[in-house]
């Protein structure tokens, strides 16, 4: 063995150069035969060349016979002396003419790609060596594959090799997997002077439908490889898959056995008593609910709405009916709720939509809350002027009996509620076990992330790395209050009574259109907005007005105090009111009567529509039709100055 870059001699005691091959960096050197040259004839020795030009390398696969060649020559010729060493793990020959030495490797692997050989000449007129690079050309390989990650993006990673570089396609479940916007390959990196590519399939957001068992194919001219890995992103949220047929709906085969006459007379008698029956029972019951529901529009019952402990209720609120005290409601829970008919299928078909599950496809979550999940999701047949529409969907995580008589309520409720600044309720879908809510789908999301995206400190929120949209202006904060406000004058001649009116409640569409709606996720995303009451009940505190904080009363008035906070949220590009308080504190400064201060970029004349809001006796605050005039008129004739100092 020689160090790197040594010059040695091929055999003591004699005055001659050597001529030898190495292989790499720090590898062993092959003497190669040399002209001996006495010492009287250095003066017209001059040294000797391995010219570039006449290296020859090829290699056609891992097993030569008469593998790839290293030529080069020099201008000398001389006796020669074979000097024995050894290249590990090589089997090697050499070939020599007057002017020419070859070397020959075998049974090389694709380990030695990219490795450099040099062959290196000497005699005592000076040095001379010149490189080449090994291309071994092998098949593709697949050296690694692994099951699904989450990252930025659920990642699928894999490690591939080959010379050329192999052709990557992916099968799903067995069938071509077709790449796109939300599913792609990408390669991560190369390793340093080598064909070994690292990368993964990346998935946007995959929901259960993605679901299944990927395989990688990698392909070259020489062979192919494939590996199969599962991948398993989340559980179905419906309780049965949407490829099989559901029972009793549709045509199916007749595989079991053939009734007969007899058997069907009785059935369709049994099948005639039942109606008969049910007919009588749905009757009475109506009876009953018409005389002990009249006071409610809808026939239902306003304090079993209310009922601070229906957490679901209160969750999926999107609205309550009626202003009782909630403390009055408690009392009577638990009576009033015998009034509801206690068929959990039972709906009003003449008014709430139903979808069916197979025209629902899933693309992925939006979020979650105490109720279950939310997703995008792409809806069919829902809309005659266009094939399928975004949509989201709100799929209920447990459909017990009691949650299954709320979401019956709240369907009824939300089908009556149509108006330009109100998300849309498309409807229902009831197949199977799952319940599951369709709803307009917002583009830009909730209103509070949207403000702080376009606000002074949008780059400090997403760590520098978010894109700049630009700050809002005054028009358009002027405008997306306005809009609020339309949606809220309208549930006020509807009484209706919000509860939980905030920005993160508010959604954004195209072209800066806001909405009010609640898909009830915003306890788990802004759970530092709520305050937690006993063991489930959470209080969006912050917003609330005395009354219902000390007394748990909710009004029509409780939801104006409510919009004055949302006035504020947005001349704060989003701010939590009380940001420097705790939960503790901010209740004692609204019971106290302090009033939240005037923001920086807040003109005169919103602040004081602010102060409208914030009195304390319920009677003494603005109208919300009183309120949304103003802002229609600032809308139009903007202020002049703006205090910017505040």
């Amino acid at each position: 063995p020689v160090a790197p870059g040594a010059v040695r001699t091929c055999c003591e005691g004699e005055r001659q150069s050597c001529r030898g091959c190495r292989l790499g960096k720090g590898s062993l050197v092959l003497p190669l035969p040399s002209a001996g040259w006495g010492q009287n004839n250095m003066a017209e020795c001059p040294s000797p060349y391995t010219g570039g030009s006449e290296w020859r390398f090829s290699l056609l696969g891992h097993e030569l016979l008469n593998g790839p060649s290293v030529q080069g020559a020099t201008d000398q010729s001389a006796s020669q002396r074979w000097c024995p060493s050894r290249l590990s793990s090589l089997s090697l020959s050499l070939q020599m003419s007057d002017s020419e030495i070859t070397l020959q490797i075998f049974n090389v692997s694709s380990r030695f790609n990219r490795k450099d050989v040099t062959c290196w000449a000497e005699n005592e007129a000076g040095p001379s060596e010149e490189a080449v690079q090994l291309n071994v050309t092998f098949p593709a390989v697949i050296l690694d594959l692994q099951e699904a990650i989450p990252q930025h993006y659920w990642c699928i990673p894999f490690s591939v090799d080959g010379n050329p570089p192999p052709a990557l396609r992916w099968l799903f479940n067995g069938s071509a997997l077709v790449e796109g916007q939300y599913i792609r390959t990408k390669i991560v990196e190369y390793e340093h002077n080598s064909t070994v590519a690292h990368g993964c399939l990346q998935l946007n957001r995959p929901t259960h439908v993605n679901n299944g068992n990927y395989t990688l194919l990698a392909r070259n001219p020489l062979g192919a490889d494939a590996r199969t890995v599962p991948g398993r992103f989340m559980d179905n949220p419906f309780s049965f898959n949407p490829e099989e047929p559901i029972v009793g709906k549709g045509n199916s085969t007749l595989d079991g056995p053939v009734e007969t006459s007899e058997e069907h007379t009785f059935g369709v008698s049994v099948a005639v008593a039942l109606a008969v029956f049910a007919c009588l029972f749905l009757s009475i019951m109506l009876i009953v609910l018409n005389k002990c529901g009249r006071h409610s529009k809808f026939g239902i019952n306003r304090a079993a709405v209310l009922a601070q402990d229906d957490d679901l209720a209160m969750s999926l609120h999107f609205m309550n009916l009626g202003s009782s005290p909630q403390s009055s409601a408690e009392s009577k829970l638990e009576g009033l709720k015998t009034n509801f008919i206690e068929n959990p299928q039972y709906f009003c078909d003449t008014c709430v939509h139903h979808i069916k599950r197979r025209d629902i496809v899933l693309k992925w979550e939006l979020g979650e809350g105490a109720f279950g999940k939310v997703f995008l999701a792409e809806c069919y047949n829902l809309n005659p002027e266009q094939e399928k529409m975004l949509v989201a969907v709100k799929a209920l995580k447990e459909a017990t009996e009691s949650a299954r008589l709320d979401f019956q309520r709240e369907a009824e409720l939300l089908t009556v509620l149509q108006h330009e600044h109100i998300v849309r309720f498309y409807g229902v879908c009831t197949d199977g076990e799952s319940l599951v809510m369709v709803f307009e789908y917002m583009k830009h999301g909730d209103l509070n992330r949207f403000l702080r995206s376009h606000g002074p400190d949008a780059k400090i929120l997403d760590n520098g790395n978010g894109q700049s949209f630009g700050q809002l202006t005054l028009s358009q904060m002027l405008q997306i209050a306005t809009q609020i406000a339309s949606g809220m004058v309208y549930l006020a001649s509807l009484h209706f009574v919000h509860r939980d009116l905030a920005t993160r409640n508010c959604l954004v569409g195209r072209s800066l259109v806001v909405k009010i709606g609640d898909f009830g996720m915003s306890r788990d995303i802004y759970s530092t907005d709520y305050y937690r009451v006993g063991g489930r009940t959470m209080l969006p505190i912050r917003w609330m007005p005395p009354e219902s904080i000390l007394y748990r009363k909710f009004t029509a008035e409780s939801d104006i105090w409510s919009f004055g906070v949302v006035l504020w949220e947005i001349f704060t590009y989003g701010k939590q009111p009380w940001y420097q308080l705790s939960n503790t504190e901010a209740i004692e400064c609204i019971t106290q009567g302090r009033e939240l201060e005037r923001p920086r970029t807040c003109p005169s004349e919103v602040y004081d529509i602010m102060q409208g809001c914030w009195q304390r006796e319920p009677q003494q605050r603005q109208n919300i039709k009183e309120i949304h005039s103003r802002l229609q008129a600032l809308v139009k004739t903007p202020p002049v100055y703006l205090d910017v100092l505040g």
